[in-house]
């Protein structure tokens, strides 16, 4: 069956670059409870650049999801962050390539002289801390999306 978001591009996939702190609030949100294998994390220090092949949930697709009464949706993305000086990672073992990591949220601190670091928050108190010589993120969609195997959104404790 096909895709008709993807043939008629009305409503094909997802492609944002954020430049600015407000720009990853909003890649944040959609990146909300994507999940990933540590094997799908790249760091290639000769280009500076830092790769990861998520899960990521639709939210954009939440509500008219609810309205149709049709099942959630997921997609695979790759958010890629460019201008990368350095990484370190805290509470999570980067020696188990099959470990399921959760992303919860990301953050930007911004420096004096327009480097910063940016936070990949995970859940089970593990962090992903890029120093930034400039903030540029990617993220694409490069699957079609396809049905939560739960049929059901994350939920969240208020």
């Amino acid at each position: 069956m096909a895709d008709a978001r993807f043939e008629d591009g009305e409503d094909g996939p997802l492609r944002l670059i954020a430049r600015g702190a407000e720009d990853v609030v909003i890649l944040s949100s959609l990146l909300q409870d994507a999940v990933f294998p540590m094997s799908e994390m790249r760091y290639d220090r000769k280009a500076r650049r830092f790769a990861l092949l998520v899960n990521r949930f639709r939210w954009e697709d939440r509500d008219a999801a609810e309205v149709a009464k049709r099942p959630f949706e997921r997609v695979r993305s790759l958010l890629v962050i460019e201008d990368v000086m350095a990484v370190r990672t805290s509470g999570i073992d980067r020696a188990d390539k099959d470990v399921i990591l959760s992303l919860l949220s990301l953050g930007f601190v911004a420096g004096e002289d327009g480097t910063g670091v940016l936070t990949l928050v995970l859940a089970g108190d593990g962090a992903i801390a890029l120093d930034l010589e400039a903030l540029e993120l990617h993220l694409d969609d490069v699957t079609r999306p396809y049905i939560a195997p739960s049929r059901k959104q994350p939920l969240h404790d208020d």
